[in-house]
C-alpha cells in the first residue's frame, strides 16, 4: 500500500495559519480517497477533512468548515492542509490517510502517516 509522511506542524498563536503537507510513495496515489484526522490528548482520532481521488469534492468537520482546506496534487503525489484562523481546540496530533471509500469514518482509510504535531496558543 501506499506509504505517507506529514510535515508542516509547529506552534502558532490563535488566528494564525499553517500548512500541513503529506507526500505519499506508491504507484496507485492517483486512485485514493486521501484524508485528514486529528486527535487531541486524552481524545478520540476525529474526523478533519477528505478529498476525493480527482481532488474535485471535499468533506469538513463542522469544527473546520470555512477555516481549513484541502487539496491534493496528483502529480507530485502529494496531499494538503491549509489552516487559518487557528484556534487553540484545533491542537492536536495532526495525521493523514489514504483510503478507497470518500467519506469521513477512518475505519475506510488504510494507510496512516506517523502524525505532525500542531500546538496553537491562547
Amino acid at each position: 500500500q501506499v506509504q505517507l509522511v506529514e510535515s508542516g506542524g509547529g506552534l502558532v498563536q490563535a488566528g494564525g495559519s499553517l500548512r500541513l503537507s503529506c507526500t505519499a510513495t506508491g504507484h496507485t496515489f492517483t486512485y485514493y480517497v486521501m484524508a485528514w484526522f486529528r486527535q487531541a490528548p486524552g481524545k478520540e482520532r476525529e474526523f478533519a477533512a477528505s478529498i476525493n481521488w480527482s481532488g474535485g469534492s471535499a468533506l469538513y468537520a463542522d469544527s473546520v468548515k470555512g477555516r481549513f482546506t484541502i487539496s491534493r496534487d496528483n502529480t507530485n503525489n502529494a496531499v494538503y492542509l491549509q489552516m487559518n484562523g487557528l484556534k487553540p481546540e484545533d491542537t492536536a496530533a495532526y495525521y493523514c490517510a489514504a483510503g478507497s471509500v470518500y467519506g469521513r469514518r477512518a475505519s475506510t482509510y488504510h494507510s496512516w502517516g506517523q502524525g505532525t504535531q500542531v500546538t496553537v496558543s491562547s
